[in-house]
């Protein structure tokens, strides 16, 4: 095959999708998209409305009875764009502003490099996934009985990273990225004038006492050597500029990569919480949910994501990450079910930061992907 060719080819479907975004379960324009390139690739099948708007494309070769997965995400983020590129999004406050267009693209580039070169003895299933983004579309497409209908022995997946260099990669055995927690807690007393607080028992002051208690589940409640972090996000009250508040929202999230390290912040939350209420004579309700749970890493396949990427990237641009990353990732839901491996794949030292208004993929990184994905398919289902 052509590489240079696939490469351009990949470039225009990323910049396609990048100008199309679509928010979770409405990807209706890029799943269409993409089984219309699997179908043009000449797939074995094509199934689409998986988990909603997920797509999963089967290719077999040769008389194995092995089967793999690769895995990319589709989805896009409620964020207005700021970029000024030809391809910026045309779809007003969505916006491809965590590379899953490039992921989407660095698949399907290896999805048509295997439908053409094949090399490989076996079944694998290409999985696009939508609704990354909010925890929920690999539960999807799990309750569509994806593992019933398409069964696989092991999945991979991959995410560019802004900071690494184009052309670097790098995974790590175990845990890799955190569980994801969400918090809301409210705070309820009797409002009143702003000018009167002695009358009333407002809650902007609690609130605030709140926000500042909560950051001590880490540095005070957990061990120093667990890795947590408890952020709050937003606070919300129904105060006005001479009006103080009788309700008050804080909303937040907590990460962590052990079950047990979770409900200890749930806890020590619930606690904290009740307590800080009480000293102000306000009322504190908690709701406490568990969105992202850790992406753990099976080490045995690690081992043979590092040996497959020997062969596409340069042996000093090839890591082993030192720490996990506190950000989520939906991938991890599969991992409850089989053995699978998550690697890294650099964006460029100068990229903004996933989650920003002015990210943009780099295309210079496709071909790595594409590269990648169809070596770990060659190395896991060897021709005979």
């Amino acid at each position: 095959m052509d590489l240079r060719s696939l490469e351009e080819d990949m470039t225009v479907w990323r910049r396609d999708l990048h100008a199309h975004p679509e928010f979770g379960f409405e990807e209706k324009r890029t799943s269409s998209f993409v089984a219309a390139k699997l179908r043009e690739f000449g797939f074995d099948d094509v199934t689409e409305s998986v988990g909603g708007t997920g797509v999963v494309g089967t290719l077999k070769r040769g008389s194995g009875n092995r089967s793999i997965a690769l895995r990319a995400d589709m989805d896009a983020l409620r964020i207005t764009e700021q970029g000024t590129m030809a391809y910026r999004s045309r779809n007003p406050g969505v916006m491809h502003a965590c590379g899953h267009d490039g992921h989407t693209a660095m698949l399907l580039g290896a999805a048509k490099m295997l439908a053409e070169e094949a090399g490989f003895d076996g079944t694998v299933r290409f999985i696009f996934q939508p609704a990354e983004e909010w925890g929920k579309g690999a539960l999807a497409m799990l309750d569509h009985r994806l593992m019933e209908r398409f069964p696989f022995e092991e999945i991979y997946g991959l995410h560019n990273m802004p900071g690494l260099p184009v052309g670097h990669f790098e995974t790590r055995d175990g845990p890799i990225m955190s569980a994801e927690d969400n918090f809301e807690i409210i705070l309820k007393g009797v409002g009143g004038h702003a000018a009167r607080p002695h009358w009333g028992n407002e809650v902007l002051v609690a609130a605030c006492a709140l926000v500042t208690n909560l950051q001590t589940i880490v540095s005070r409640r957990l061990s120093p050597t667990d890795i947590g972090v408890v952020s709050v996000t937003e606070l919300i009250t129904d105060g006005t500029r001479n009006a103080l508040p009788g309700m008050a929202r804080i909303l937040g999230d907590a990460r962590s990569f052990r079950p047990e390290i979770s409900a200890e912040i749930e806890k020590q939350m619930r606690i904290i919480a009740e307590g800080t209420a009480l000293s102000y004579n306000v009322v504190a309700e908690v709701a406490y949910t568990r969105e992202f749970v850790p992406l753990l890493n099976d080490a045995a396949l690690v081992d043979e994501a590092f040996a497959a990427a020997r062969s596409v990237f340069d042996a000093d641009h090839i890591s082993a990450a030192r720490e996990p990353m506190t950000a989520s990732e939906d991938f991890a839901r599969f991992l409850e079910h089989m053995p699978g491996c998550f690697v890294f794949v650099g964006n460029g030292r100068e990229s903004a930061p996933l989650h920003n208004p002015t990210y943009d993929f780099n295309d210079a990184g496709l071909l790595f992907g594409a590269r990648f994905h169809a070596a770990i398919v060659r190395q896991r289902l060897p021709l005979p």
